[in-house]
């Protein structure tokens, strides 16, 4: 099949989620086969220029593991980058007719309408209710929720990540959609060296959060409830601002009172591998996921999870993690101090993390269930 991916910022990156989720669909297809392009946003890196890869800012096609790679327009600012990408990436997609163009996340969606009308075959993921997310404006929420509704009513399929978006879609707009989550592949722990190196952190002597300092994740009730702590672990968190400036600036100057907390900024690669590695505590407070890739990357090291417990993150622990109330900073306070004071729970909910996520979420799953979706759809 000619498959085209839009949607995500760049592969190869780390940008976010959809970024990790699109990059193992696309390789994995081209690994078995199949022809695949993927539409790559021209621009920085959200965590930084200095992140930029050579290659993803190259306004030439390239190829990537048997992906071929085309950089489109884009206006890279807030709240327009992903509008212009999907745009451009659309209209790009029409032209070379594929078998099926794949739209990921909901604000992407919105020039899916032009696909139909052309009569391609329309997949969509929605990742989570982005126009719920507090960084948007008026406009940005406004253009989110049209992108969802455009996938709800035109796209020939659509993929939700969690039972409880497969509900909200049933009951808002009467669509049946369905339910295929991300996969997960067991990772090797290794011992710490660089972040022993960079920021004096050791095995089992820090509690970790990584993922993008934006408002719904909630990093501002971990480090309230991480100030009220006797502890003698250091609390870090790790990632880069996604168009949340003012908000990870609150983060900085909540973290400074502090000298236990410590800001990574973006982490990848040798780093990333080591603060999974090592931490006694991985925390995803958030109030609003759509499936936390972080999530099942810290349970395949092997970690002691403990999340909020919205629907989205309670599906995927089960009863191999702790939650806390949502927004409770107070629960969130008492389940942190219950888990410092009992090893012995920590380690026996280390023991089973990576079996327990790896035989749930599996890639290879993934790709079989979502090519048939794509064949259901001819």
């Amino acid at each position: 099949m000619r498959i085209a991916f839009i949607g995500h910022k760049r592969i190869p990156s780390r940008e976010g989620g959809i970024e990790i989720v699109v990059d193992e669909l696309a390789t994995r297809m081209a690994a078995r086969g199949e022809q695949v392009i993927a539409f790559n946003r021209k621009g920085h890196n959200v965590a930084g220029a200095v992140f930029d890869n050579a290659s993803n800012q190259n306004s030439k096609p390239f190829m990537y593991r048997g992906v071929k790679v085309i950089p489109v327009t884009t206006i890279d600012a807030k709240g327009l980058a992903a509008l212009t990408s999907s745009f451009f990436a659309t209209v790009k997609a029409i032209m070379a007719r594929p078998d099926v163009i794949h739209y990921h996340a909901e604000g992407p969606c919105v020039p899916l309408r032009f696909a139909h009308w052309f009569g391609i075959r329309t997949v969509a993921t929605i990742h989570g209710l982005d126009w719920q997310r507090a960084k948007w404006g008026k406009f940005a929420s406004t253009y989110l929720k049209l992108g969802e509704r455009t996938a709800a009513t035109c796209a020939d399929e659509v993929i939700v990540l969690s039972r409880n978006v497969q509900r909200y879609f049933k009951d808002a707009y009467g669509r049946d959609v369905r339910f295929i989550p991300n996969g997960i592949e067991r990772n090797e722990s290794v011992p710490a060296n660089e972040i022993t190196r960079k920021y004096g952190l050791m095995k089992d002597g820090y509690v970790l959060f990584l993922g993008r300092i934006v408002p719904e994740k909630g990093v501002h009730y971990l480090i309230e409830a991480f100030k009220q702590l006797d502890t003698d672990k250091k609390l870090v968190i790790a990632g880069g601002s996604s168009d949340s400036a003012e908000y990870y600036e609150q983060i900085q100057s909540a973290a400074a009172t502090d000298p236990r907390i410590v800001l990574t900024g973006f982490i990848e690669g040798q780093e990333l591998a080591e603060l999974y590695s090592n931490a006694y505590i991985y925390v995803l407070p958030s109030d609003l996921e759509g499936m936390p890739m972080s999530l099942l990357e810290a349970m395949s090291y092997g970690n002691c999870c403990l999340t909020s417990d919205i629907p989205e993150c309670a599906e995927v622990v089960e009863d191999h993690a702790v939650t806390f109330h949502k927004s409770d900073v107070a629960d969130l306070t008492a389940k942190l101090s219950d888990l410092l004071a009992d090893p012995s729970r920590v380690a026996e909910l280390q023991a089973t993390a990576v079996n327990y996520i790896t035989q749930k979420y599996n890639w290879d799953k993934v790709v079989d269930q979502t090519l048939a979706l794509y064949k259901a759809t001819e």
